[in-house]
């Protein structure tokens, strides 16, 4: 495949249709693909730094293993169809999908889904990562931004309020960016997820395994369902203050062990 990565041509036989994404790894964009009758797929370019490279073959190592344990894609996490270098910039090629369920809620005012989508989308993402500790890996990056409805097209409700809202018509979802996920044996950064769906064990630096991702499991089913952020905190201290306003005291061999 080859990539004009200019954004101000007009479209054409791989070409750049448009940006979905921008990151401090680099961009996603969407993109046509000649061979295959001018599909539409999702190109994932990584800056030309040695940092983001590595993670980039990270990342590509990862979901080799996981398409050798399911060529179908049954378990629900983003297939790598193809990837190649393209002067130094890493690209990785995935189906085209949708909105992620946090686009989709921001751009729905922030309001709520309703509880049958909210649970169907939290056994989706129970199922993807059950697979991959199934198989050893800690995702260790679980957010609403990383699962992307298969189709995000919507029909229009109107509420009891009498206000209008959008309905995604097909809650089914995938699990992207793999970019942070750590099998058992490898090295275990200190700190891992987004701050607002980081375990305890991690804050404390404790160490930290498959549960941490149970725990970002947990904010995100309680952020699908009411439409905001369990832990809205950008300070420790403050983060595991609210933790026990709601859960009760931090356990003592865990308030013991931390420094």
């Amino acid at each position: 495949m080859v990539v004009h990565l200019d954004d101000s041509q007009e479209p054409g036989p791989d070409e750049i249709v448009r940006t979905l994404g921008e990151g401090t790894f680099g961009k996603v964009v969407q993109v046509i693909d000649s061979r295959n009758s001018g599909s539409q797929l999702a190109l994932k370019i990584i800056k030309n730094v040695s940092k983001y490279r590595e993670a980039a073959r990270l990342e590509i190592n990862v979901l080799h293993k996981l398409m050798e344990r399911d060529p179908t894609g049954k378990y629900l996490v983003i297939q790598l169809l193809d990837n190649f270098d393209y002067y130094g910039h890493m690209c990785l090629v995935f189906d085209l999908l949708g909105l992620s369920v946090f686009d989709f809620m921001k751009n729905n005012g922030y309001h709520p889904y309703p509880m049958q989508q909210a649970r169907y989308i939290a056994y989706q993402l129970c199922y993807a990562v059950k697979f991959m500790h199934d198989n050893r890996l800690t995702h260790t990056d679980l957010k609403p931004e990383n699962i992307l409805f298969v189709n995000s097209s919507f029909h229009v409700e109107e509420t009891k309020r009498r206000k209008t809202v959008r309905v995604v018509d097909d809650a089914a979802v995938r699990l992207i960016d793999l970019g942070s996920a750590t099998f058992d044996h490898e090295h275990h950064s200190t700190i891992v997820s987004t701050r607002h769906y980081r375990a305890p064990e991690v804050i404390l630096e404790l160490g930290w395994a498959q549960p941490c991702d149970v725990w970002s499991i947990g904010c995100i089913m309680f952020e699908l369902y009411m439409g905001i952020t369990l832990f809205q905190t950008h300070d420790n201290r403050e983060h595991l203050a609210m933790m026990e306003r709601i859960l009760g005291s931090i356990p003592y061999r865990m308030g013991r062990r931390t420094k």
